[in-house]
């Protein structure tokens, strides 16, 4: 319904960039993660453990200077809003969500604290995955399991392959369905 009230200009133009940029940042994360494997493969270096002695700007974050850190706070701020929308939209925390103007107290509770869950992992999310190196200063690597190649080796891989997987199937999806309407089998 609200496609359909959509102008053209959202329609045509719109929602293909929306899509092709949500396509971009799940590319990029994923080769960054494969990147990340690489990484965990050949050097020992590459595990999420805390910097010593690394204070805020004495020690680049990023390969790419400026543009990767901008890459990275990008593709932060992605991860967050797709974690927000794949908790929503699971069967189980489905019913959480608000409703504009009756909404009460304890949904409203239980959306802030699985919100702050949520924010708290983020760090550790995007460090385990090799998105960024940076401690937010809160000594996130000092966890212990953050030195065990195998979970850290084992999660990279998991992410890496159930993203692609939701990739290619949303897009083979859509690609299916506009080949049957554009065929005229779907009457």
């Amino acid at each position: 319904e609200l496609r359909h009230r959509a102008s053209p200009w959202q329609r045509n133009l719109g929602y293909p960039l929306a899509m092709l940029g949500l396509l971009a940042l799940t590319g990029i994360s994923v080769l960054i993660v494969c990147f990340h494997v690489l990484e965990l493969l050949l050097d020992d270096a590459a595990m999420p453990r805390g910097i010593q002695d690394a204070s805020l700007g004495q020690v680049s974050f990023s390969i790419f200077g400026s543009f990767g850190a901008a890459l990275q706070v990008v593709l932060i701020f992605y991860l967050m809003l797709s974690s927000v929308v794949g908790f929503y939209s699971s069967p189980l925390f489905m019913r959480l969500l608000p409703k504009r103007q009756d909404t009460p107290l304890p949904k409203i509770i239980g959306n802030c604290v699985s919100l702050l869950v949520l924010s708290s992992a983020l760090p550790v999310f995007s460090r385990t995955l090799g998105i960024t190196r940076f401690d937010l200063l809160g000594d996130f690597g000092r966890f212990d399991w953050l030195g065990n190649f195998y979970i850290i080796f084992l999660y990279n891989m998991g992410f890496a392959a159930l993203t692609t997987l939701c990739l290619v199937k949303r897009v083979t999806r859509a690609v299916q369905e506009e080949l049957i309407r554009a065929f005229g089998e779907d009457r």
